[in-house]
């Protein structure tokens, strides 16, 4: 993703000399053609993530179009009260981007795990906040938030995530985009948990059941109509993402399906665990650690249907 997000930036760039980008002092072996195709539109920032956004914010309120650039937690949680306060209290056209959502930067250990960003983010007025679910979502994406005016934030994987539309679909911020079409239950995915959850939708597809799936890019503001069409159309929904089951996109789901009336669809949450990781691993294995991977998810599911059915394990 971060590869799609920084190719399609560079085309901005190209395109209108606003665009500008800065970096915490990261980002080499893909940053190095911007900054020198682009030399007065970018800067590096050193290890310093409050001065970052400080420095973006005052370039946006002079007419630039900002993209500040760290990993996950850097550029988010060391200066949260920045991007509240300067950001998104004077609505600036900042867009901040965090590369390596969930547990991309598995063996970093807990202080590189991005598992709370999301339910924090999405609390803070006035910031849109997007996560693609691949990197045609993350070009998209990109392009769509520049054209955008306002806070934003950009949630990546680190790179190397499968693709998964094979034709361009339609993006709009604040849009669910359908994946794939079902009448039983509905599959709401949001980031890198999008690919895992094309393959449970196969999965259940095997044995019978017709699973809608939706790619929940835009957790702020959250596509309500798309949850309730689940909601009442389908008898089941199953939120997937990769990031703590507290706060995130399965709350944000909980939180339109509880002003609706009943008869409505169930809902279960699919994340992580609420912990901190205290294990060193890869990606995959981390992810594995929490169930978050297509042999835990469907046996889940499986139940999950089998008691909507009626029948008894």
């Amino acid at each position: 993703m971060r590869s799609a997000f920084i190719q399609t930036l560079e085309a901005l760039a190209d395109e209108d000399s606003r665009v500008c980008l800065i970096v915490g002092d990261l980002g080499y072996s893909v940053i190095e053609r911007f900054a020198e195709a682009h030399p007065d539109q970018f800067v590096n920032a050193g290890v310093a993530e409050q001065n970052m956004i400080g420095l973006a914010t005052g370039m946006a309120l002079s007419g630039r179009i900002v993209f500040t650039y760290s990993i996950g937690n850097f550029a988010t949680l060391r200066c949260l009260e920045q991007i509240r306060n300067d950001v998104c209290y004077h609505q600036a056209n900042v867009k901040v981007v965090a590369v390596g959502g969930g547990l991309a930067y598995g063996s970093l250990g807990a202080s590189h795990h991005a598992t709370e960003d999301l339910a924090i983010l999405r609390a803070l007025p006035e910031l849109t906040v997007v996560a693609p679910g691949d990197p045609v979502e993350a070009r998209l994406a990109t392009r769509a938030l520049a054209e955008a005016s306002g806070p934003a934030y950009l949630r990546l994987g680190k790179a190397g995530e499968r693709v998964v539309h094979d034709d361009e679909p339609s993006f709009r911020i604040g849009k669910a985009i359908t994946v794939r079409d079902g009448g039983d239950i509905t599959l709401i995915s949001t980031g890198s948990a999008l690919p895992l959850t094309v393959d449970l939708a196969a999965h259940l597809a095997r044995h019978g059941t017709s699973a809608r799936v939706l790619s929940m890019h835009t957790i702020s503001p959250l596509d309500k109509q798309a949850v309730i069409d689940a909601a009442v159309g389908t008898r089941l929904i199953v939120s997937l993402e990769e990031h703590s089951v507290v706060g995130g996109l399965g709350s944000a789901v909980a939180e339109v399906l509880a002003e609706l009336p009943e008869p409505r669809a169930r809902l279960r949450r699919i994340g992580l665990a609420h912990v901190f990781n205290r294990t060193v691993g890869s990606h995959e294995y981390l992810r594995s650690q929490h169930g978050f991977n297509l042999e835990t998810v469907s046996e889940i599911t499986d139940k999950l249907v089998e008691e909507l059915n009626g029948v008894a394990r």
